[in-house]
């Protein structure tokens, strides 16, 4: 075993807040000016007053401030286990000294969520929520505050040696869907077509039971164990009583019976027995790795999306009222931790949601922490990514989205009741990307409101004087993916939400991005008789990134024996299998060269790479069995051959066959770098570029084209076309003779179409070829771009000074991403 240190500090201080302040809080409320002194009811503090003996010890006062006073209330633990009640006496109200020690044998100071007082609530036992999860989940961060006070504000992680598992013989999902359509398929729509499908009065996901086989197969995956099918979801719910169709258990056995019939005609997937091979672990085998080093003090409501199912995202702050969130419309839950948002919101009630008002009027300040996935970066509005508020304009704070901006808009006695002048990230940073960002919002009376992503400032100031609070509404609902009113919908993923009565300060925004976000596991690979060290492993931080993928990172090699030296050893082309035969894609560390050296081991092991990649899910992260293989590591080596490219097959009779492709991602960063005369090395080109490579075409086969390709086209060819435009010698190329300095509504139609127009086709077409549109419907939608009703340049009075160089670049930007450059 071995420590493997996170900082955690926060608990403690939001514990206390929760059980000792909340009253207090909102009594001082009644001081402030404008102010209700109204207070809220907090359901998990006791009415009753202690008067038993006072805390022996610190630990044992860190137990009654954490664990003791939010679980004595009578609606949590203490109407069963009070003195004279049901043991363990672990809320007893007349000594807190005896509540510890009833407690200590039921906690796992090592592994809190492993405590028998969260597992006994998991199973089943007077859940105070709907889900039991939910309660688990809030008393694992009661216990967890306790323990990491008593520790010293530090929290262990134990690294231990996990099971040594011979990479087995496991069954794969084919391709083709027959199978299923034909044994497990018919089962599901003729039972399970009223919820598991997206166009149900309630959907729920996964929609397996959709009527097309192979949409119903991708989402059915991770609830199917080809391997053990009486261990399959779709098995297990319907034991579980979930919505059987007659008997339970015969409707369980039925359905078990067709998995069966299914797995019996697919062949185990034997491992090559050339690799060189670590052992293989699956997702659960590993440690715990989620949840040690987030500063959380101040958090008065908190949303981790644990629960995974059903219509009601938990609030598991601790802070009551609870709000938790009623989900409607076309939201997802995300397999890792997660909701995936495309026409719908989660809402909690305004009656629940007075606590944001009144904690944070408490103290003037505030912060709004989320890890957000934007779907793409289109949304205007701005779409409402979180937001406390009663409609389209009216509000006490929400962050939202506009194009590639983070806006933050609330009410302060300086911004009016729909929270502007909005303070936004700057156009040019474009900090906003359709890819997994740390964002934060907060606001104290001296800086004024701040935005952070991915851990940094962006260097916005506030322009509006900051103001303060007084005048916030506690009427309003906290709703997430859309304005309260359901006109602002905002597409894509929110992973964690986290709302603080106090603003973090940089270092503190910095730690909780550090931490990460979502389920994670640190995953040990035994490599101990390749090397001949004891307890030699090369460890993974693994995550659900998402339904369908795993995130790798981190990759390092560490013995869990403190004593080992590792010497030199080399490694080289380590590559990442999944259920007994080498990943297909995301081989990131395939030309990995490293040594593992005495001079750069340390306790916590040596950093084999920064890199980071997903790894696709085939059977669900309960079934899918993991290992490595590597070209050479130490002395023992295995000469990898590339897999043949195969040709194509031929067309069927009659099948046209395209006499056109797509340029891969490569061409496409060359061909626009050619285009618009930018280096391609240019910092902002390149990080764009490097953002969104994975996102571009890697084949030629227009067939596999993706909508996701041609939003990746899309940004990068509006970040080619800014840096051109934002150069004055390159522009001055591009468009000889066109005036920049002039207003966008005083330039001529004609000038549009004569000097900027004309030159984007003959750069960017340069002669018609069969491929491309007639240059005249070319030349038609880029003028009504320009200049049409609605057109960029054209505006109601005079237009901002920089308008004329936006309306070049979305023009430059429309055509080079489009179909024009994209094909060949």
């Amino acid at each position: 075993m071995q420590n493997y240190t996170q900082q955690h500090d926060g608990w403690v201080g939001r514990l206390i807040a929760i059980t000792l302040s909340v009253s207090t809080i909102f009594g001082i409320q009644g001081c402030q000016d404008g102010v209700s002194t109204e207070s809220l009811q907090p359901t998990t503090v006791s009415t009753s007053t202690y008067t038993g003996p006072a805390a022996r010890t610190s630990d044992i006062q860190g137990f009654r401030v954490s664990v003791w006073e939010p679980l004595r209330a009578e609606n949590r633990c203490g109407s069963c286990h009070n003195a004279g009640g049901q043991a363990p006496l672990f809320v007893r109200e007349d000594d807190v000294n005896q509540a510890y020690e009833a407690a200590n044998p039921h906690v796992n100071r090592a592994e809190p969520d492993q405590s028998s007082l969260v597992t006994k609530v998991a199973n089943g036992h007077n859940c105070w929520e709907a889900s039991d999860s939910a309660c688990a989940t809030i008393i694992t961060n009661y216990i967890e505050s306790w323990v990491g006070d008593g520790a010293g504000g530090g929290r262990q992680i134990e690294l231990e040696a996990p099971p040594n598992k011979v990479i087995g013989e496991s069954k794969s999902f084919p391709d083709d869907p027959s199978l299923f359509a034909t044994y497990v398929h018919p089962l599901l729509t003729d039972y399970c077509s009223e919820c598991h499908v997206e166009d149900a009065a309630a959907p729920q996901s996964p929609f397996f039971a959709t009527a097309d086989s192979n949409v119903a197969y991708t989402a059915v995956k991770t609830s199917i164990d080809l391997d053990t099918p009486a261990n399959s979801r779709l098995v297990q719910r319907l034991i579980e009583l979930h919505n059987c169709w007659d008997d339970c258990t015969a409707n369980s056995l039925e359905m078990q019976g067709a998995i069966d019939q299914m797995a019996s005609n697919i062949s185990p997937t034997p491992i090559d027995p050339a690799l060189v091979v670590s052992s293989a672990l699956s997702l659960p085998e590993g440690t715990v790795a989620s949840g040690g080093s987030r500063y959380e003090n101040a958090v008065i409501a908190l949303f981790e999306f644990k629960t995974g199912s059903g219509s009601i995202a938990y609030d598991t702050s601790g802070v009551d009222p609870a709000i938790n969130l009623s989900i409607s419309g076309g939201v997802t839950w995300v397999e890792g931790w997660g909701l995936d948002f495309s026409d719908g919101k989660a809402q909690g009630s305004t009656g629940d949601s007075r606590k944001i008002s009144q904690l944070i009027q408490a103290t003037g300040e505030y912060t709004v922490e989320a890890w957000v996935v934007p779907a793409n970066v289109t949304q205007e509005g701005p779409a409402r990514i979180i937001s406390y508020s009663a409609g389209t304009d009216v509000r006490n704070v929400t962050l939202g989205q506009t194009l590639y901006n983070y806006n933050h808009l609330h009410r302060s006695s300086t911004t009016d009741g729909n929270g502007e002048p909005a303070h936004s990230t700057s156009d040019d940073d474009e900090d906003l990307q359709a890819t997994e960002q740390h964002v934060v919002a907060t606001f104290d009376p001296e800086n004024g409101r701040r935005l952070y992503v991915d851990g940094v400032f962006t260097d916005d100031l506030d322009e509006t004087a900051p103001g303060n609070l007084n005048d916030w509404d506690d009427s309003y609902a906290l709703v997430l993916g859309n304005e309260a009113s359901s006109d602002r919908p905002w597409a894509g993923k929110i992973r964690l939400l986290a709302i603080h009565n106090r603003a973090l300060n940089a270092e503190q925004v910095k730690q909780n991005f550090d931490a990460g976000v979502g389920e994670k596991y640190f995953l040990l690979f035994n490599v101990t008789d390749l090397l001949n060290l004891p307890q030699s492993y090369v460890m993974f931080e693994v995550s659900q990134y998402d339904n369908y993928s795993y995130l790798f990172r981190q990759p390092k090699f560490i013995s869990l024996d403190e004593s080992v030296m590792p010497g030199s050893i080399p490694l080289e082309g380590m590559r990442i299998g999944i259920n007994g035969k080498e990943a297909a894609v995301g081989q990131a560390y395939a030309r990995l060269a490293t040594t593992i050296n005495d001079s750069e081991y340390t306790a916590n092991g040596q950093l084999l790479s920064t890199m980071a990649t997903t790894i696709p899910s085939e059977k669900g992260s309960d079934s899918d069995e993991f290992f490595l293989t590597f070209e050479r590591l130490g002395s023992h080596t295995n000469v990898y051959t590339e897999p043949a490219v195969l040709p194509p097959a031929e067309p069927a009779d009659g099948e046209p066959v395209s006499e056109i492709g797509l340029r891969t991602f490569d061409e496409i960063n060359a061909t626009m770098a050619s285009l618009t005369g930018v280096s391609p090395s240019l910092e902002s080109v390149q990080t764009t570029y490097t953002t969104i490579r994975q996102q571009l075409p890697s084949s030629e086969d227009i067939n596999g084209f993706l909508s996701s390709h041609q939003v990746a086209v899309s940004q990068l060819a509006i970040e080619y076309c800014s840096s051109m435009v934002d150069d004055t010698t390159l522009r001055a190329a591009m468009f000889p003779g066109f005036d920049f300095n002039t207003n966008a509504n005083d330039i001529q139609s004609a000038t549009w179409q004569n000097q900027v127009v004309a030159p984007l086709m003959s750069q960017f077409m340069g002669e018609q070829l069969s491929t491309q549109p007639a240059p005249s419907l070319v030349e038609g939608e880029l003028m009504n771009l320009l200049t049409g009703s609605v057109g960029l340049a054209r505006c109601s009075g005079t237009c901002e000074a920089d308008r004329t160089e936006k309306a070049t670049k979305a023009a430059c930007a429309s055509l080079l991403g489009s179909a024009v450059v994209l094909l060949q």
